[in-house]
């Protein structure tokens, strides 16, 4: 095969959810390419086989002629900023331009806001109820109003809070930094980063352009809960439970608590076939402890 003929994938931001993609698309013979801020990112991208290109608000790409050539896919998780999404004010126009096969928008739960406990899906209104989740919101709106207006592929991914090796609480309790904070009767979703490649694989394969998908596995839970697991798992005694104080917490971890929800991601199983890999936290990091080991 002609390596111009092969799948190109383009992320805008490829980080550690896009990476996990990226990795098993190179292992079937896909280029894949996307941006990082710093130079040492970008050198850790190229070592791993992709190319890299340096991208931010104040750094739109050099040369998106040559940087976005050949690029049948677009996954963007940059988030967006005061001033709004930096990719679509930076480059939309050379997106257009592209016509790709396929547009992933990484979004997060947070713009349905506070359920009070109860269950959201993707027919559920979007009522953020922080300052970061409203923008999210229209960074949304911004992208499907291009498939509406521009017969763009965009498709929406509701991430709830992500977990994988590196970025777990087998890690944080490690590291002498986990907290068991009570909250009665606060949940918090959460999905592992091989399940988001899986979803956005299957998206891929099957797109239907105007889509918006939840991702979360199927057990929203509390925050001490998951701690312990870890803490059984690793052998060790957990932290203290300490009771909820907002005021003993930072502004960012302060919006953390904002929400309570729990999501329901039926339609990634119905519509798109997914099978979760990681069904529960239990699941995830056992597996992520068989691993290390």
């Amino acid at each position: 095969m002609e390596k111009q003929s092969k799948p190109r994938l383009f992320c805008f931001g490829l980080g550690y959810s896009a990476q996990a993609l990226g990795r098993q698309l190179l292992a079937e013979g896909w280029r894949v390419a996307g941006t990082a801020r710093s130079p040492e990112r970008l050198d850790a991208l190229t070592a791993q086989g992709f190319e890299a290109f340096a991208f931010d608000r104040d750094r739109p790409l050099a040369d998106p002629e040559r940087a976005l050539a050949g690029s049948s896919h677009f996954l963007t998780s940059v988030p967006p900023d005061l001033a709004g999404d930096p990719v679509l004010d930076h480059h939309e126009s050379d997106i257009l331009d592209a016509r790709p096969r396929w547009v992933g928008y990484l979004s997060t739960t947070g713009v349905y806001g506070n359920a009070d406990g109860g269950w959201v899906d993707e027919s559920s209104p979007r009522v953020p109820s922080t300052a970061n989740s409203q923008r999210r919101k229209l960074a949304e709106d911004a992208w499907l109003e291009l498939h509406e207006s521009q017969a763009l592929p965009v498709h929406i991914f509701r991430l709830s809070g992500i977990y994988g090796p590196g970025r777990s609480q087998l890690d944080t309790v490690r590291a002498g930094r986990a907290k068991r904070l009570v909250k009665p009767g606060q949940v918090f979703n959460r999905i592992h980063v091989d399940d988001i490649a899986s979803v956005l694989r299957a998206s891929i394969a099957k797109p239907n352009p105007g889509a918006a998908y939840n991702l979360a596995d199927d057990l929203p839970a509390p925050a001490p809960d998951v701690v312990t697991f870890a803490c059984e798992l690793l052998g060790v005694r957990p932290p203290p439970e300490q009771p909820f104080d907002p005021e003993a917490l930072s502004p960012m971890a302060r919006t953390f608590y904002a929400d309570n929800k729990r999501v329901a991601n039926a339609r990634i199983k119905t519509e798109l076939g997914v099978r979760l890999i990681y069904p529960d936290y239990r699941a995830g990091l056992a597996a992520q402890l068989k691993a290390e080991r």
